[in-house]
């Protein structure tokens, strides 16, 4: 079970665990978005700290997650 947290504008806050270029977990707080567009919006340091790839600013997820998933 998903445990989280409203915001003071009734937003939904949850941990979730990033993984980065060496296995590595980070936890981070995620807010869930239920007009999910297929984006994943983070900062600059966060990608550093996951050692992962910059690929563009308008990449969407499903491209990433393909070969990921084995979709």
């Amino acid at each position: 079970m998903i445990e989280g947290r409203f915001g003071n504008q009734g937003e939904l806050f949850f941990e979730i665990e990033l993984i980065t270029g060496e296995d590595f977990s980070i936890p981070v707080e995620a807010m869930l978005d239920t007009g999910f567009t297929g984006f994943l919006a983070m900062n600059k340091q966060d990608l550093e700290a996951c050692d992962w790839t910059y690929l563009g600013k308008d990449m969407r997820m499903e491209e990433q997650l393909r070969g990921y998933v084995g979709a």
